[in-house]
């Protein structure tokens, strides 16, 4: 069973890996956390942060949900939970950084391209699915060959960050620190089929190889 191997995954963790990380985790508890970073990716189970960063504890205030979509900020007294944890790591734990991760083979923005069923079970899905509109019909005028849909899926992923990017400004403390360059923002591209990450360079309107600079 998948649960087994999670405990005995964290009697491993607590025999070898936490030995490693103890005087880490001692000064995490009587310090409090207080991460640089505010890390926005997937839920999906391929994209692991701390693997392929090879974060330490402490390092990353993780945000994930589907699609790595940053809803636009909106004062009402509804539940926000995305929302909620972007005005706490950027007003409370005061994050530098807020890196926006996109990667391959989204499920999200593969059914950006499909029809979803007015289905009770997935009401929240398809609402939740509207913040990736934008990229989808931004990429359907820039790729003329729509029957190429590797370039269609892969194009769309990229273009979402940069949407989610534009989403961020929304939000008023996001918007002041980004002015005063208390806070900058990272539009990253994670490949699940070969670990790199690519950066979006705003300069030259184009992604790049993360470390080839």
């Amino acid at each position: 069973m998948q649960i087994d191997k999670f405990i005995s995954g964290n009697q491993k963790f607590r025999q070898v890996k936490f030995e490693k990380y103890k005087e880490d985790f001692d000064h995490l508890v009587k310090k409090g956390q207080k991460p640089k970073v505010l890390f926005i990716g997937c839920s999906d189970s391929r994209v692991v942060p701390d693997m392929i960063l090879d974060s330490d504890p402490g390092d990353m205030f993780i945000l994930r949900n589907v699609g790595n979509f940053v809803p636009p900020f909106k004062s009402d007294n509804d539940f926000h939970g995305s929302a909620a944890a972007i005005e706490y790591a950027v007003s409370v734990l005061k994050v530098e950084n807020i890196i926006v991760c996109g990667h391959s083979h989204c499920g999200a923005c593969a059914s950006l391209y499909e029809e979803i069923d007015d289905n009770i079970e997935l009401v929240h899905v398809k609402k939740w699915l509207e913040l990736g509109k934008k990229a989808k019909e931004r990429t359907l005028l820039a790729i003329p060959n729509k029957e190429d849909k590797p370039n269609l899926l892969r194009t769309t992923e990229k273009m979402s960050v940069l949407y989610q990017l534009e989403n961020l400004l929304t939000y008023p403390a996001i918007k002041r620190k980004v002015e005063s360059k208390e806070i900058q923002l990272h539009g990253w591209y994670y490949k699940i089929e070969d670990g790199a990450i690519e950066y979006y360079d705003g300069d030259a309107c184009e992604f790049k190889v993360l470390g080839d600079d």
